[in-house]
């Protein structure tokens, strides 16, 4: 499918320039810094909802796939970063969606969908 090979191509992309910027800082004590990824990882997960929470100290993005007519989801993937990370991350996807529609025309924006922030789960606390 063109939309997930683009997706997956810009998520390979960040991490490219992260491990080029690691080697080039490394280079003098001459390390180099190599990321594998296993079958089942690089199959991914699909989802079309994310929840972000943070506190002090972490974000917390938990991605859902919410199917229609379904009156619960799960989290498939949560991922946990530091505020520092989490601010290269937006930056990098930022870079992403703007190359994305260099190449291929603005992306819509759906209407919004209001959902409840108690979807089923607790609440979140830090």
């Amino acid at each position: 499918m063109n939309g997930r090979s683009s997706l997956f191509d810009g998520r390979f992309f960040y991490f490219t320039i992260f491990e080029k910027k690691i080697m080039t800082d490394q280079q003098a004590a001459g390390n180099q810094l190599n990321i594998e990824i296993s079958e089942e990882v690089a199959e991914g997960q699909y989802a079309n909802l994310v929840i972000i929470t943070h506190s002090h100290a972490e974000f917390v993005l938990d991605f859902v796939n919410v199917m229609p007519g379904t009156p619960k989801s799960k989290v498939k993937s949560r991922i946990i970063l530091t505020p520092q990370h989490a601010k290269r991350f937006m930056k990098a996807l930022t870079e992403n969606v703007v190359r994305f529609e260099a190449a291929n025309g603005k992306i819509q924006d759906l209407e919004e969908v209001q959902l409840p922030m108690n979807f089923g789960g607790p609440s979140a606390q830090a």
